[in-house]
């Protein structure tokens, strides 16, 4: 998991006094709400470095066609009880196959940092008063999880399963080996 400081960012916001630009000036790694992005993406050139941010209220579908031109998607948590963005970003990952970068952004804690990694992010930027090495720490709370998840698809039971089916094969596979040639 890459953690975001604020400070030392590659990625910014095209915004000016009155926030968001309705125009931004055409540069790598600019970080577009949605608004902007619809408003320049027909003029703006294919190979540019640009990322967008996709509210939790706005179905993922309709970012689906430009994915080809993002390098990033920073999903927004406005309540870290609302849990949107995760299905945010399982849809980006599993559905669409979207290679780049899935960050959080928003109201951010470390209780939600195991999820956030099953669910597709990469990317974190923690809210104010949460500390890094706390959340490096959650990610490692749980050694394994029941459910599947895009880090390991198959739940729990069937990894189990095909391991046991596997090991009994291999048996089978030897025990069959040390009669070959002997008739039986």
């Amino acid at each position: 998991m890459k953690f975001i400081d604020t400070h030392h960012d590659t990625w910014h916001q095209a915004v000016g006094e009155d926030g968001p630009m309705q125009q931004p000036p055409v540069r790598a790694n600019l970080l577009l709400t949605l608004e902007q992005w619809h408003a320049v993406r027909e003029s703006w050139p294919a190979g540019l470095p640009t990322g967008v941010i996709v509210p939790n209220t706005v179905d993922i579908e309709t970012v689906a066609p430009d994915l080809p031109r993002l390098q990033l998607v920073a999903l927004q948590f406005p309540k870290w009880i609302d849990g949107r963005a995760y299905s945010q970003a399982r849809l980006l990952r599993s559905r669409y196959r979207f290679a780049g970068e899935v960050r959080a952004t928003g109201d951010v804690v470390v209780d939600m940092m195991p999820l956030l990694a099953r669910t597709g992010f990469d990317a974190v930027q923690l809210r104010h008063d949460q500390k890094q090495s706390s959340a490096e720490r959650a990610l490692n709370f749980f050694p394994g999880h029941y459910q599947g998840d895009l880090l390991q698809p198959q739940p729990a039971f069937a990894r189990d399963l095909s391991a046991d089916l596997a090991a009994q094969a291999a048996r089978k596979a030897q025990e069959a080996e040390q009669f070959v040639g002997q008739g039986i």
